[in-house]
């Protein structure tokens, strides 16, 4: 998908009815969501041998998050996936999310290597998830929730000076 096309599915995600909150959209599927990142965290320990951290989040855009130790990666340095309650997004980190702009600034960085990138990569899309660029997620959320509005946002100061596509839906809210 190219950046367009993440971007137009942000806004389509973004407009999803939903009960009163920002969380996750009507007919979320908890147990579903949980089964899928158990299976990814399996299969992301099998693929870099060793055991996965697999994290439930509460209060939050995103539902689970997963941890690869650095001492399982070829360059050493732990990633993170997070994986939204939204459209089966998934998003790594290496080792902040601010870090890198996409996968391939991480490869040319050193902070991962290619065989560790298409691993990630062919896990999340075997098992359904998008992966979005971090370029794209940090860029100003300019969605339809209350997020938009600087009062409401001003009661979420973990996010700082503005809500992003990253508050939105890999955040806790």
């Amino acid at each position: 998908m190219d950046d367009v096309q993440v971007l137009a599915l942000f806004h389509t995600l973004d407009r999803l009815p939903g009960p009163d909150h920002l969380e996750f959209p009507d007919g979320f599927d908890h147990a579903s969501a949980a089964s899928r990142a158990t299976r990814l965290s399996d299969r992301l320990g099998e693929d870099v041998g060793q055991p996965c951290d697999l994290a439930e989040a509460q209060d939050a855009g995103y539902c689970f998050s997963i941890g690869v130790p650095g001492e399982a990666t070829e360059a050493g340095v732990p990633l993170g996936v997070r994986l939204s309650n939204y459209g089966c997004l998934a998003v790594v980190t290496t080792p902040a999310p601010d870090s890198h702009d996409d996968l391939a600034h991480a490869v040319r960085d050193g902070a991962l290597s290619g065989a560790d990138r298409s691993r990630i990569e062919a896990a999340l899309s075997d098992l359904g998830y998008t992966l979005v660029p971090q370029r794209l997620l940090h860029q100003r959320y300019d969605g339809v929730t209350r997020l938009t509005d600087e009062d409401t946002f001003i009661a979420y100061p973990a996010h700082q000076d503005r809500a992003t596509w990253w508050t939105r839906f890999f955040e806790h809210l």
